[in-house]
This record gives structure tokens, C-alpha cells and sequence, in this order.
């Protein structure tokens, strides 16, 4: 049996084929990973404004081109990079909130659904590492953006703040929609602020809270902004 017909009967020839595009696919998944990370970087410092095609691929070590390959147009980029961890913080959200009112039923409370809400992202900001700092900052930002701020955190965000206004609205039937929003509107507020770490609460507080203090944020959070939420009821 000669060795074309050998690598016929066995396949050899396209399992060479898999492997070769295997590696080929894990390339390219880890050269736009690196694009994305770079603008992830950039964009949390200089705004979408601030930032270049141009520079986010010399960021990354690769030719202009390449990005413009992946992500055609900067708009494509900024995107590209919201969206990556949106999905991910969003999943551990509703896992996390769905867990919670399983787990509890008839004894859930408004803090423990904020703090289900609230923990996936702030555990990702303490301890998923420099990117998901940048990440977090580049949520800040976008936050307070007024031309297209709200539409694109409406864009990736709105269905896990829709998810927890629902809870909400069980936990307290009497809570007026309007109060449940603004309520939601200062938490939002709040968080990203916290996020972005800005140090301005250290040099406030003469040193007796950091910006970055992770425990006292997970500690302080849920608790301030339940008990807002039930004041807001308590006014209706």
C-alpha cells in the first residue's frame, strides 16, 4: 500500500488539515485578543475620542492593517471591546441573582438581591487582573458619556438591570416604578464612580478609606443602597 492511498484510508491528510487550522484559528484568536486588550487599555485612559486604530495596533505589536482586517472601523473596535467582557459579567450577574432567590425563596431580601447583583462584577474588578480593571474604568467612562453614553450601556446592559428592577418589584410590590429606577440610577452612579478609581475618596478621607478597597465596597454597598430603596418606599 503506497502512502497516498495509506493517508486516504486513514485520514491522516485531514486530521493534518484540522490541526493546521486549529493552530491557525488559536493565532488569530490570540493576535484580536491582544488588539482588544490594547484598546481596552487605551480607551480606559483617553475616551473613544482619544484613541486611534493606529495606536491601539502599535499598542498590540501588530500592523494597522490587521486591526482594520478584524475590525474594519474604530467604531468596529470600541465595540468589539465592550461587548467581550459585557457577555461575561452579565452571565454571572443572572446566575448569580437567580441563585440567590432560589436559594432563599420566601426569605430573599432587596440587599441580598443587590449584593447577588452587585458581587459577579465587583469579584471581577478586585481580583480578574488588569484587564478587567481597565475594563471596569472603561465602563466609568462610557457611563458618563451624554452623546452615547446611555445607548450603548443600554445596548449591553439593560437586560440584567431589567433582571434586577424585577426582583425588586417582587421583594417590594409597593415600590413605585419610578422609585425603583431613580433608586437604580444612584446605584449606577455609585458603582461606576467606585470603578473608576479615581482616588479622590483617599485624599477625602485622609487616608481612612482608599478607592481601592474591595472588601469595604463589597462590605458597604448592597447595604447602603437597600436601605435607600426601602426609604424611597417608605416615601411613596
Amino acid at each position: 500500500m503506497d502512502a497516498k492511498t495509506r493517508d486516504t484510508l486513514t485520514g491522516a491528510p485531514q486530521m493534518q488539515r484540522r490541526v493546521g487550522r486549529r493552530r491557525k484559528d488559536e493565532a488569530s484568536a490570540s493576535l484580536k485578543d491582544r488588539i482588544l486588550d490594547a484598546g481596552e487599555n487605551l480607551f480606559s485612559r483617553n475616551g473613544y475620542h482619544g484613541v486611534t486604530v493606529r495606536a491601539v495596533a502599535e499598542a498590540a505589536g501588530v500592523d494597522p492593517a490587521l486591526a482594520h482586517y478584524y475590525f474594519r472601523t474604530k467604531d468596529g473596535l470600541f465595540a468589539a471591546v465592550f461587548e467581550r467582557r459585557a457577555a461575561i459579567v452579565n452571565q454571572a450577574r443572572m446566575t448569580s441573582m437567580d441563585g440567590y432567590e432560589a436559594a432563599s425563596g420566601k426569605r430573599a431580601t432587596a440587599e441580598g438581591l443587590i449584593d447577588a447583583f452587585l458581587g459577579p462584577a465587583i469579584e471581577l474588578w478586585a481580583r480578574g487582573g488588569p484587564q478587567w480593571k481597565a475594563y471596569f474604568r472603561l465602563v466609568a467612562l462610557v457611563n458618563n458619556t451624554p452623546q452615547w453614553g446611555g445607548a450603548t450601556m443600554g445596548k449591553y446592559f439593560d437586560p440584567v438591570i431589567q433582571r434586577l428592577i424585577t426582583g425588586l418589584r417582587r421583594l417590594m410590590p409597593a415600590a413605585r416604578d419610578a422609585d425603583l429606577y431613580w433608586s437604580y440610577h444612584f446605584l449606577s452612579g455609585a458603582l461606576t464612580l467606585t470603578f473608576a478609581e479615581t482616588g479622590r475618596l483617599d485624599k477625602l478621607s485622609g487616608g481612612k478609606a482608599r478607592s481601592g478597597d474591595y472588601a469595604a465596597v463589597r462590605k458597604r454597598m448592597a447595604r447602603f443602597f437597600a436601605a435607600g430603596f426601602a426609604a424611597m418606599l417608605a416615601t411613596a
